[in-house]
């Protein structure tokens, strides 16, 4: 799916559930989902800060961590701990679902093995239960050469 049209439904999505809630729709919060929505990596809140900062936004660390917040209730940004008790952040909406390597140089390897869903199928059926998401992370080196 095209960038921009997804941006466009996650605007939407925000639109409704601000109005469902009687919520202002400010500026800030569309640029803060415009910038993460242009982000092709992990970021931490500060990152997301620093980047808007420098693009003259005005927006207070508050106003991120909280939109930061709304973004992940609403499943339009995923949050991960992955080490140091840090949380980083991606964009979710319109992208498939996937698994982590975290290697100790901070480099973080993304990846897809149709083996993990047979797990899951598994899972839900010797348990009787619905698993609607899952996070797995491997954690790691790279080889030396």
């Amino acid at each position: 799916m095209d960038n921009k049209l997804i941006l466009e439904q996650v605007k939407k999505i925000l639109d409704k559930h601000l109005e469902l809630k009687g919520l202002r729709k400010t500026q800030e919060r569309y640029a803060i989902i415009k910038e993460i929505y242009s982000f092709d990596h992990h970021f931490d809140a500060d990152e997301l800060y620093s980047q808007m900062i420098k693009k003259k936004y005005r927006v207070s660390r508050a106003t991120i961590y909280n939109t930061l917040d709304l973004l992940v209730s609403l499943e339009l940004v995923s949050r991960h701990v992955f080490k140091d008790n840090i949380a980083k952040y991606e964009k979710s909406f319109g992208f498939r679902q996937h698994d982590h390597i975290i290697l100790d140089n901070e480099e973080i390897i993304e990846f897809c093995d149709p083996r993990i869903q047979s797990i899951k199928n598994s899972l839900e059926k010797m348990f009787d239960v619905k698993i609607n998401n899952h996070s797995l992370y491997f954690f790691g080196e790279k080889n030396k050469k």
